[in-house]
């Protein structure tokens, strides 16, 4: 059984899918595509900080809707082994879990669930109809064709199966710090929102996660409901902040958002335990399909 203590990220580097090795701090970055992306090093550690910080909300939205052994499932941009892992444990060896990605770098077959690269907003839904289960978290935001994509979701569930999504809406809550009381919370704001704005440069909706609802409605989908949540400071929220500032930091230099000084005092001030960091709102909505109204992919 997942527990919710966090597996320590691998910090010596792994290979990198152009050769040679991505080391942990590493400043090189994409030109163009999602900007956190699993070929990173910090990719693994930010994986390790969100489940801490959101898998028991998950997991939580999981025994609400119902999942439980022999059910059929199918985790979307997995990106890392702890969702898989606790939904294989959930459906047990009479059940059947899919994880795809489009990078599969932080997943690992053989641990309960199956894995296989997908794209969600180009190829077709794996085994349409079957799915009591189809769920995706922090993805669908940096998905420019977030439409289609959750139209494949949806064509993948069984009459009666349930969808799943939970997306952060980052226009909602912008703030690194909520109290904005000194020079090192003001630093962090402004690095935020700079991140921020790479996001949007990158084709990110920064105000998709309050549109799930209807956004779900509209994809023909019945018994529909949202919840939101976010985390306000500790270790977790620490940790990521400085996996995220530490991922993007090539790209922050290189679009003149920050300098080296800058990025420097802020990752200080995180180690130091001087700020009470926070994270965009996560909005979790589900909707169920009904037997009458099958979804089609659009």
């Amino acid at each position: 059984m997942m527990t919710s203590s966090p597996r320590p990220p691998d910090v010596s580097g792994r290979p990198d899918p152009n050769g040679g090795t991505t080391a942990l701090g590493g400043e090189s970055a994409p030109a163009h595509g999602y900007l956190l992306d699993n070929a990173r090093a910090e990719a693994g550690e930010r994986f390790v900080w969100l489940a801490e910080l959101f898998d028991g909300v998950t997991r939580g939205h999981f025994d609400r809707l119902g999942v439980r052994a022999g059910a059929r499932c199918w985790e979307v941009g997995a990106g890392g082994r702890s969702i898989p892992e606790a939904l294989a444990a959930a459906v047990g060896p009479t059940g059947h879990v899919l994880a795809t990605d489009i990078d599969l770098s932080w997943l690992k077959a053989g641990d309960g669930y199956e894995v296989r690269r997908h794209d969600v907003a180009a190829d077709p839904p794996p085994q349409p109809g079957t799915f009591d289960l189809v769920h995706a978290r922090l993805v669908l935001v940096h998905v420019p064709d977030r439409a289609r994509a959750l139209a494949t979701m949806a064509a993948a569930l069984r009459p009666g199966g349930w969808l799943l999504v939970e997306d952060a809406d980052t226009a909602l809550q912008p703030l690194a710090c909520l109290d904005d009381s000194g020079p090192a919370q003001r630093r962090a704001n402004r690095l935020r929102d700079a991140v921020r704005d790479l996001l949007t440069r990158r084709g990110a909706n920064l105000r998709y996660g309050r549109t799930l609802p209807r956004t779900l409605r509209e994809a023909g989908l019945v018994d529909v409901a949202a919840v939101g949540s976010f985390p306000v400071g500790g270790l977790a929220c620490d940790r990521l902040e400085a996996a995220t500032i530490r991922h993007v930091r090539g790209e922050l230099l290189a679009a003149g958002l920050a300098d080296d000084a800058e990025i420097d005092a802020h990752l200080a001030a995180i180690h130091a335990g001087e700020l009470d960091l926070t994270l965009a709102p996560l909005i979790s909505a589900w909707g169920r399909r009904p037997a009458e109204h099958p979804p089609a992919v659009g």
